[in-house]
């Protein structure tokens, strides 16, 4: 059984893991492992990723490069492929649908997985090799070889709803797009089973993923409101069932934003009194992801901060006991490291904070 990875210790295994090892992540699809490799290598370390689709590839020439004949030499060799690096500088080769793979191509992947060669042709050192296969055994089309496998770490990558609403908090998702996954975290990786019929009786099964759920987001950009045309346009991206229920929710405003808790606090302090708990725990999440994403004007943080202790402070003259455990625990979350270090920029706000969990410990 592999072991169990969310999005942040994703980062940190890849981090850690020299370059002369090979990293292999097990997962469905669509829920971010080819986005958090590009991010991690190509936008922060400045190393090109080169990305291949094995279950697409019917040649291995697209990996290795074509043989042809050496006149200088009358032998026969391969010439670099087009993804060759010609600096030679360091690269990262993502090989995904390792499952899927032609017996041919995975040949190649055997030799790069040893030894990081392909067709006798040495990659720059410190190259990395990072690999992914689709879950579940519709995906499955070649058995892998267990020397192959053993050459590879092996990860199972889980990323939780809460490692998608904090990347979804700084990527620019939808506000209706975040507050309905909030509230309904099941239908971030649906499984379609509830869909139309004649689609599952084609393959054609459309379920809701991550993935979908960031077209949906691009959809909504320029649409205030949503009519019946929408809906089916949505269906098409996460299935009938999720889409009307996405649909459904807009009919249910959001009471409070973090916005005006934390800008203009005195002037809604009254709505907090009708929200129920489940809503003041959404409320706090949003309130968490809009701090950590830097969404508060650094003009606006001082004030941020004393409304954020104003809030807290209400929350227990209301008796919301557990609300306010929520947030204390949300604001000393390792994953909410930028929310942290906004709170603890007040001694008012950490002393509570503090006090308030020692005494959670303590009861």
């Amino acid at each position: 059984m592999a072991t169990r990875i969310d999005a942040r210790e994703l980062r940190e295994v890849l981090a850690q893991t020299p370059a002369e090892q090979n990293v292999l992540l097990v997962g469905k699809h669509g829920i971010g492992k080819s986005q958090i490799i590009t991010h991690y290598f190509q936008e922060e370390h400045g190393m090109p990723v080169i990305a291949f689709f094995l279950g697409q590839m019917s040649d291995p020439g697209d990996l290795i490069g074509l043989m042809h004949k050496d006149e200088d030499t009358g032998r026969s060799v391969f010439l670099p492929p087009y993804w060759w690096p010609v600096d030679g500088k360091p690269i990262v080769l993502f090989l995904d649908e390792l499952n899927r793979a032609r017996p041919e191509i995975l040949q190649s992947i055997h030799e790069l997985a040893l030894n990081k060669t392909l067709a006798g042709k040495q990659l720059p050192e410190g190259s990395v090799v990072v690999s992914a296969v689709n879950e579940g055994d519709e995906y499955q089309l070649t058995d892998l070889d267990p020397a192959l496998v053993s050459r590879f770490n092996l990860y199972e990558f889980a990323p939780t709803v809460e490692d998608w609403l904090l990347w979804a908090s700084t990527a620019g998702i939808d506000e209706r797009v975040v507050t309905f996954i909030q509230k309904n975290s099941h239908f971030l990786d649906g499984d379609g089973t509830a869909d139309e019929e004649w689609a599952a009786h084609a393959g054609l099964v459309k379920a809701p993923d991550r993935r979908a759920w960031a077209r949906v987001s691009q959809l909504l950009a320029p649409i205030p409101r949503l009519d019946e045309l929408h809906v089916k346009i949505i269906s098409g991206i996460v299935g009938t069932v999720a889409a009307l229920a996405f649909f459904k929710s807009l009919s249910q405003p959001v009471a409070l934003t973090a916005e005006q808790v934390l800008l203009h606090f005195s002037k809604h302090k009254k709505a907090l009194k009708t929200l129920p708990l489940q809503d003041l725990v959404v409320l706090n999440e949003q309130i968490t992801l809009w701090i950590n994403a830097g969404h508060c004007p650094e003009k606006d943080q001082d004030k941020a901060r004393r409304n954020l202790l104003a809030y807290i402070k209400h929350l227990q003259k209301m008796g919301q006991q557990e609300a306010v455990a929520h947030l204390a625990s949300q604001l000393q979350n390792p994953k909410f490291e930028q929310a942290m270090f906004f709170a603890a920029a007040s001694l008012e706000l950490i002393e509570l904070l503090t006090e308030y969990l020692e005494g959670i410990r303590v009861d």
